[in-house]
């Protein structure tokens, strides 16, 4: 038996229109997996086109995540999608918003929390009270590396990632016992566009780079592995985990 293989599994996977969520996303379809990608603009249309474009089976769904009521919506048109039966829950979908501490704007700071925390739980509940039906379901969050740091001119998000590192646990203290696997993945410096301030300050730039043992920033690619894992019958023994996968970073 091949312990990653997740044919015939379903899968919802937030923001997985690009960046690090499309590169699980893909993984996920690789592995034999059904899709559904949730994105708040068109382009989560397009991307579902270029994943079928590839023989992935993926469906695209517009799914506002600041607003619990189309939370609510786009979850029931998935389970509508897969026939009532979901197996795998990513949430990847996140914001980032950039301010000093002392000058950070309360709708910025609700509005990355909104999305970043607020919607994880949502999904997850929304997702857990599926799972529970049939004892089984896997849910991977993604935290970060300011889960673990503060972080410079981002309190929000360091404060949101904070927040999905305990919620993976404490989610995985109630359901572990019911089949629910509740995992977390905190990916390092990624070569995304949320880190595009990041990666064109030279110096700061420099400075991460230079402390990864690696020698360079991540890609999409190298969530997959991982994902496949925590989303397989390989990982049934994990549960409560935030695995960082940062080319060594955390270690040195």
């Amino acid at each position: 038996m091949n312990l990653f293989d997740l044919t015939g599994k379903t899968a919802i996977v937030t923001g997985g229109n690009r960046g690090l969520g499309r590169g699980i996303a893909e993984g996920l379809c690789e592995a034999g997996a059904k899709v559904i990608i949730f994105a708040s603009g068109d382009s989560v249309y397009t991307a579902a086109d270029e994943m079928r474009a590839k023989g992935f089976d993926v469906t695209g769904i517009k799914c506002d995540l600041s607003k619990t009521e189309s939370i609510e919506e786009g979850f029931n048109k998935a389970l509508e999608v897969f026939d009532g039966n979901l197996d795998i829950l990513v949430n990847n979908a996140g914001i980032q918003r950039r301010h000093k501490c002392e000058e950070f704007p309360m709708e910025d700071w609700q509005a990355v929390l909104n999305v970043n925390l607020t919607s994880v739980f949502t999904l997850c509940q929304l997702a857990g009270r599926e799972m529970i039906k049939k004892g089984y379901g896997k849910i991977i969050n993604l935290a970060s590396m300011l889960s673990f740091f503060g972080g410079f001119t981002v309190p929000a998000y360091a404060a949101a990632k904070g927040g999905v590192a305990q919620l993976t646990k404490a989610l995985s203290n109630e359901w572990a016992s019911k089949g629910i696997n509740v995992n977390a993945i905190a990916p390092g410096y990624m070569a995304t566009e949320m880190n595009t301030n990041l990666i064109n300050d030279e110096k700061r730039n420099a400075d991460i780079t230079a402390r990864i043992p690696l020698g360079r920033w991540g890609t999409p690619d190298d969530m997959k592995g991982l994902a496949i894992f925590l989303a397989s019958r390989a990982s049934d023994y994990m549960s409560g985990a935030v695995i960082p996968v940062d080319g060594g970073y955390l270690g040195k």
